[in-house]
């Protein structure tokens, strides 16, 4: 089975962690409810990579900031599109969006992969 997932990488303050933590905590419930298989968001623990380009690099970080990264797993792109248009209609996040407080969104990427090698 092909699965689908959109990944994201993201700049944060270290101090807004926990309120990005429940955000996320919230979120996650919200798009599990309508059908995805997996929602997970780790933050950085370990950037030492001599001769690579960082994560801390690559999610564009300030000196006094680290990175989360996210990725969501759904049954396919059309159910990855349908869940996205559900969960962005849910009234529970209505609050969330568009809340620079915790993370600036303008410096978030985000894509949506095909599964290319998978070992479970």
């Amino acid at each position: 089975m092909t699965h689908y997932v959109d990944g994201f990488l993201l700049p944060i303050a270290p101090e807004k962690l926990t309120e990005y933590q429940k955000m996320a905590d919230k979120a996650g419930a919200v798009w599990k409810d309508h059908g995805a298989i997996a929602y997970w968001e780790c933050v950085g623990d370990d950037f030492n990579c001599h001769d690579m380009t960082s994560f801390r690099q690559a999610a564009g970080c300030k000196d006094n900031e680290t990175v989360v990264i996210a990725w969501i797993i759904y049954p396919s792109r059309e159910e990855r599109d349908r869940i996205n248009a559900a969960v962005m209609a849910d009234p529970r996040l209505s609050d969330m969006c568009n809340d620079d407080s915790i993370f600036d969104y303008k410096r978030m990427a985000y894509a949506g992969f095909r599964e290319l090698v998978r070992h479970d």
